[in-house]
């Protein structure tokens, strides 16, 4: 495969929740936005005493995985409730691996970042308006993640 130099676009997406017992091809309804992927790096500031340079080493320290949010259109699904419901009385073992996946124009697979060991955070439910429109009940929650791996299929 040729390598590619446009940016492939943000709309082609699938995000695997990785529910035990759940076949994937019953999920109901898909998610609109993922956002806050990431990983940020604490740095320390080190300087030996007998350095000629008056200056500061930075060295890498922790590392901590971002918070993601995951936003769909309400549905008759109540899956999310269920893992929120069980994680307050399982606590630990109520942890999935999460797996968004983004495809290019053709469908195929181009990478994909795999959360690891993530409870819910926070639970947002839709906003009530009755001043009609077309505007469709969202719904989003906020996932805390121990890890982040990226695996790239180029």
């Amino acid at each position: 495969m040729a390598d590619r130099t446009s940016p492939y676009c943000n709309y082609n997406f699938t995000v695997d929740l990785k529910s035990p017992g759940v076949d994937a091809s019953t999920a109901l309804g898909g998610f609109s936005d993922v956002s806050g992927l990431g990983t940020e790096f604490t740095v320390a500031e080190y300087r030996n005493g007998n350095d000629r340079e008056m200056h500061v080493r930075k060295i890498p320290g922790l590392h901590k995985t971002n918070d993601v949010t995951l936003k769909r259109g309400v549905v008759s699904s109540k899956d999310l409730w269920q893992w929120i419901e069980r994680t307050r009385t399982a606590s630990v073992g109520e942890q999935r691996n999460v797996v968004i996946t983004m495809h290019d124009e053709a469908g195929n697979k181009v990478q994909s970042w795999t959360l690891y060991n993530c409870i819910p955070l926070k639970y947002t439910g839709p906003t009530f308006a009755g001043k009609g429109g077309g505007d469709v009940a969202m719904e989003e929650i906020a996932l805390a993640a121990q890890g982040i791996k990226l695996d790239g299929t180029n």
